[in-house]
C-alpha cells in the first residue's frame, strides 16, 4: 500500500484538494506558482541527501533545478518549462545522435565536478540519467530526479545509463522509441568512457530496483548483451 506522507509546513503551500500535474514512479509534482513546484515522494522518502547533491553540483554550474526548501519527503524546486528529452524524441525534435551526445556530455560534465567528500577516484553518480530525467528547456538540457545520487565510480554511472537505454531499445512497451534508443545507445557509448568495469555492479543494482516489473527484470540479460555488442 502506498504511504501518505504526514503533513508538514510545506504542505500549507498547497490547497487541501491539490492534485499533482505531473508524476513519476515514486513521486508527484504539485504547482506552487509560476516559478516553483513542490515535488513529494509518496512513500515518505526524505529528500535531504538528494537536495544536497543538487545544490552541490549547481555550485559548479551543472544544469539542475534550483532547490528552494526541503522538509521530509517534500522539496520545492524550480519550475522547468519544456518536454523531457524522451518526449522531444517522440515528437521528432531530437534524433538518436543528439540524444546520445547530450547524455555523454552531461556525464562528462558531472564527472568533472569534485565530490563533496574529497575522496580520490570518486565522482558524483546520478544513478538514473536517461531521456525522461532530462528536460529540454530553452536554456538547454536540465537534469532532474536525483533520488539515487551518490558518490561512486564513473564507469558505474555510465553503465546504468547504458542499461536504461538498452531496456527501452528492447522493451515492447517502448516500441515508439526502440529504434531511436538503440541507435542513441551506440552514440552514447562511443562518446563516453568505457563502462565495462562498472557493468556487473550496475546490472546487479538495476536488478534490485523495486520499481521494476518482472517483465523489465527479465530483459536484463538481453540488455547486457546489447551493450557489450557496442563495446
Amino acid at each position: 500500500m502506498t504511504e501518505t506522507p504526514a503533513p508538514n509546513s510545506l504542505s500549507s503551500l498547497l490547497p487541501p484538494d491539490a492534485r499533482p500535474f505531473a508524476f513519476g514512479r515514486d513521486a508527484d509534482v504539485y504547482n506552487i506558482d509560476e516559478d516553483w513546484v513542490l515535488r513529494r515522494y509518496r512513500d515518505g522518502h526524505p529528500v535531504r541527501d538528494e537536495a544536497d547533491f543538487m545544490r552541490h553540483v549547481a555550485k559548479y554550474g551543472y544544469p539542475v533545478p534550483a532547490v528552494r526548501e526541503i522538509e521530509g519527503p517534500d522539496m520545492i524546486v524550480q519550475r522547468l518549462d519544456g518536454p523531457t528529452l524522451g518526449d522531444a524524441a517522440i515528437a521528432g525534435d531530437l534524433n538518436a545522435t543528439e540524444i546520445g551526445q547530450i547524455h555523454a556530455d552531461l556525464h562528462r560534465r558531472l564527472q568533472a565536478i569534485p565530490v563533496a567528500s574529497g575522496t580520490p577516484g570518486l565522482v558524483v553518480v546520478h544513478g538514473d540519467l536517461h531521456p525522461l530525467n532530462v528536460m529540454a528547456t530553452t536554456d538547454g538540457p536540465v537534469v532532474i530526479d536525483w533520488r539515487n545520487a551518490r558518490e561512486g565510480m564513473a564507469e558505474f554511472d555510465v553503465a546504468l545509463t547504458a542499461i536504461i537505454f538498452a531496456q527501452v531499445a528492447l522493451d515492447p512497451e517502448y516500441a515508439e522509441l526502440a529504434e531511436l534508443l538503440r541507435d542513441a545507445l551506440g552514440v552514447y557509448l562511443a562518446n563516453s568512457i568505457d563502462p565495462t568495469p562498472g557493468l556487473p555492479d550496475a546490472l546487479e543494482y538495476r536488478g534490485n530496483n523495486p520499481t521494476l516489473t518482472p517483465a523489465e527484470l527479465a530483459l536484463l540479460p538481453a540488455q547486457e548483451e546489447l551493450i557489450r555488442g557496442y563495446l
